[in-house]
């Protein structure tokens, strides 16, 4: 995604890796200048592509030794500090989607749209918001971005109803792409050189984990000891005092030549994805063949159309489709697909399975998440061990098998009475992803010229956004099919506990509210439900786990003979 404004330099843009790791890569301001030295991959996820050698031209000059080191060192935390709130609020908010239900009496469409909405504004934002921070300054945008997230966090510690909340939240992923995308490209211009960088990396990056490893955790604590709103509240008093950081530590840079932002590209693709999103969710609800769930399936198809072909016929597109044309390319992005679409999505799905299937409490779940997302910390190592040994197309092969059996084993598991066995399910599963943390982002910039490093980045950040929310929409869509399916076969015998298996039922016990689910049905009708609803759920999210799995083994295949294939680079 270009954004610059001459054909010597290249756009900042943005790849990500575990819940939201993502690394910033550009090129050269000149031909001459040497090509960016890529740090070490860190067990919490540092980058493995390189940081835009091009930020060393971009005022203020950005080497540490050259003023007060604490300076710089001041900026990297307040850069980090910034990252570390998307990662939480990113991650908190599954673990207290039941207690949302609940207040709202919410359908299950609704508590998707919770999760989908932000994924879907963010996954859309982040390539322009990259190209805006590059035009009006970093720092700016930095400031700009911490207030609409503070304004789009108070919308949704004071939202009325579900709605409401969901607009907050598209909001509040458009701030969350603008924080991401200048504060990366502080840190890029800050160290852009040697064991500095690297060492500033590898602290970034350990932010990073640490937050991602305790974000169900503390989601789990606020919303079971003082209430799901405050998971946003609490932002509040976090943004006014990152404002302050920023202001005291931070220096304002910018790209004087930066391209045009690709309005056109950025708006096609999110309608795009959004109508797609739409669709699936309401599918099951409205009926797969309905005509507004058709509609907006061939809407999406349509715009998506129109996106390649814009993008076809621009002098400076933000994706270059001859990209396309590399088969190692295209398989290292399917592992970034597959990953994001089965590892990652189980962000979303485990808490509502541990505390519908198992009956935890939002801390409970929160602890119950621990397995995988530690897993997902050590997995890194593992990657880079067997990255010392393996040619790529080993190493994404056997993450995505990883997965495809760890999600296998979990939904055998599913049914049973035991959460330790279904950690152990976890745990793999997290094993696999963590190794596609770093491998799947160095696979990517291995298939690519230098000069079309960071257009490949940025898509490879659109890639995991995409997937994540594509995935939502279609697991979640499977997970209520099934869980119907698996409930109507239970009551079979009885016409009259069929009949109560209603749309109002099932979208209450799907978005984690069953007390609201079995109101209002006789005694003895809801207590019959109240015993077999969290069977019933936790076969649909076995189906909704073999699907996934079923999905990462057949991309493990691809990705093997893709980024197997005889090298080369894009023309």
């Amino acid at each position: 995604m270009n954004f610059c404004g001459n054909d010597l330099q290249q756009p900042l843009s943005l790849t990500c890796r575990s819940p939201l790791r993502i690394t910033v890569s550009g090129m050269h301001d000149a031909p001459s200048r040497p090509a960016p030295i890529e740090p070490p991959r860190h067990a919490c996820g540092s980058p493995a592509a390189s940081a835009p050698a091009r930020a060393r031209a971009l005022a203020p000059a950005a080497e540490p030794g050259a003023e007060a080191p604490s300076r710089a060192w001041r900026a990297l935390a307040t850069a980090s500090a910034t990252c570390s709130l998307i990662v939480l609020d990113t991650n908190v908010v599954a673990v207290s989607l039941p207690s949302i239900a609940r207040t709202f009496h919410a359908n299950f469409a609704d508590i998707e749209w919770v999760v989908s909405a932000y994924m879907t504004a963010f996954a859309a934002c982040l390539l322009p918001a990259g190209g805006l921070a590059d035009r009006a300054g970093r720092k700016r945008v930095l400031l700009a971005g911490l207030a609409v997230f503070f304004v789009a966090s108070l919308g949704c510690g004071l939202a009325p109803s579900a709605a409401l909340l969901n607009v907050a939240r598209a909001v509040k992923g458009i701030g969350a792409a603008m924080l991401l995308t200048s504060a990366l490209a502080v840190i890029a211009n800050r160290f852009s050189e040697g064991r500095e960088r690297a060492r500033a990396w590898a602290i970034w990056g350990m932010c990073m984990g640490v937050a991602t490893a305790i974000a169900p955790l503390v989601g789990g604590a606020i919303a079971q000891w003082i209430g799901w709103r405050w998971i946003f509240l609490l932002n509040l008093p976090v943004c006014i005092a990152l404002a302050a950081a920023v202001r005291a530590t931070i220096d304002e840079s910018r790209d004087p030549h930066a391209k045009r932002i690709d309005a056109p590209g950025s708006v096609l693709f999110g309608a795009a994805l959004a109508l797609g999103i739409w669709a699936l969710i309401d599918a099951p609800s409205h009926g797969w063949t309905a005509p507004g769930t058709l509609a907006r399936f061939a809407a999406s198809a349509a715009l998506g159309a129109a996106f390649v072909a814009a993008e076809r016929w621009q002098r400076r597109p933000m994706i270059d489709l001859a990209l396309f044309r590399t088969p190692r390319f295209v398989g290292a992005l399917l592992a970034m697909f597959g990953y994001a679409a089965c590892a990652q999505v189980m962000m979303t799905f485990l808490p509502l399975y541990l505390q519908i299937g198992f009956g935890m409490s939002a801390i409970d779940a929160g602890l119950g998440m621990l397995p995988f997302a530690l897993a997902m910390i050590v997995g890194p190592s593992l990657g880079a061990a067997l990255s010392a040994r393996a040619p790529a197309a080993t190493v994404l092969g056997c993450g995505l098998a990883l997965i495809g059996i760890g999600n296998f084993a979990t939904a055998a598991l599913a049914g049973a009475s035991h959460y330790g066995l279904v950690a152990l399910g976890m745990m793999i599963t997290g094993c696999g992803a963590g190794i596609l943390n770093g491998d799947t982002q160095k696979a990517i910039m291995a298939c690519v010229p230098p000069e079309r490093t960071g257009m490949a980045s940025g898509i490879s950040t659109t890639t995991r956004f995409s997937a994540i929310v594509t995935s939502v929409g279609v697991l979640g869509a499977v997970l209520a099919e099934q869980t119907h399916a698996a409930l109507a076969a239970r009551v079979a015998h009885a016409p009259a506990l069929l009949g109560a298996l209603d749309p109002r039922f099932m979208s209450s016990l799907l978005a984690g509210d069953l007390a609201q689910a079995i109101r209002g049905l006789p005694p003895r009708t809801g207590a019959t439900f109240a015993h077999i609803a969290p069977g019933g759920f936790a076969s649909g999210f076995s189906l909704a786990l073999c699907a996934s799995g079923a999905f990462a083994l057949a991309a493990a295949v691809a990705v093997r003979l893709l980024v197997g294939a005889q090298p080369g680079r894009a023309a």
